[in-house]
């Protein structure tokens, strides 16, 4: 389970604008090894996390390039394939098709919609505060029947950690969480707040800076 929230408008009428504002949370068991996002590839053009599960070594969830192609994934149990493009807007994202209406992805959409209305007015680290804390949001959304047919026998015990924006079980979860944003001018900071080790108790934030290349 992960989830995503972002807004996209590649042409902010106000300077004091952003582009691209997305949030994301990875979940996953936390055995699995992974490396902490940085730049990699041959011309260090890509920022992401690693996968470094043997056999799955070097792939990601979440990138960006400094060119700013982005791409990100969640798990997905269902076939059908919406090839529909979507333009400039707010969406969420979660194991299903884009704006899905699970109760959890329209919770959380609505505390990212807070969350970036009252950026407006706040300087881009009270910004990203903001969106963290939308990030670690553990209130169950229930009932959810939609989550429950989805999971069917695998997720209906532990329905109530699954239906929220943060998953906290004790062997899986969410374990990482990611801010980016894109200002007016090609600006980008990203900010990826993970968990240490195994220990849902311990987290360390780290943020990338660059500007987007023409």
């Amino acid at each position: 389970m992960c989830i995503i929230f972002f807004k996209f408008d590649p042409r902010p009428v106000s300077k004091n604008a952003y582009r691209l504002i997305l949030a994301a949370n990875r979940d996953e068991f936390y055995h699995r090894p992974a490396r902490a996002a940085d730049f990699w590839g041959s011309n260090n053009e890509v920022l992401s996390g690693l996968d470094m599960e043997e056999g799955k070594e070097g792939g990601t969830w979440l990138g960006i390039s400094t060119r700013g192609k982005l791409a990100a994934l969640t798990n997905y149990l269902q076939p059908r394939l919406n090839r529909n493009a979507r333009g400039r807007g707010t969406y969420g994202l979660s194991n299903a098709l884009l704006e899905t209406p699970w109760r959890k992805l329209c919770f959380g959409k609505q505390l990212f919609l807070e969350a970036v209305e009252r950026g407006r007015e706040l300087p881009r680290d009270a910004l990203v505060a903001q969106l963290l804390a939308v990030l670690s949001n553990d209130e169950a959304q229930l009932p959810d029947p939609a989550i429950e047919a989805q999971g069917r026998e695998y997720v209906r015990p532990i329905l109530s950690k699954y239906a929220a924006v943060c998953v906290r079980c004790p062997d899986y979860g969410t374990r990482t969480s990611t801010v980016i944003l894109v200002d007016a001018d090609g600006h980008v900071t990203f900010t990826e707040r993970s968990m240490l080790g195994s220990d849902p108790t311990r987290w360390e934030t780290t943020t990338h800076e660059f500007r987007l290349q023409s």
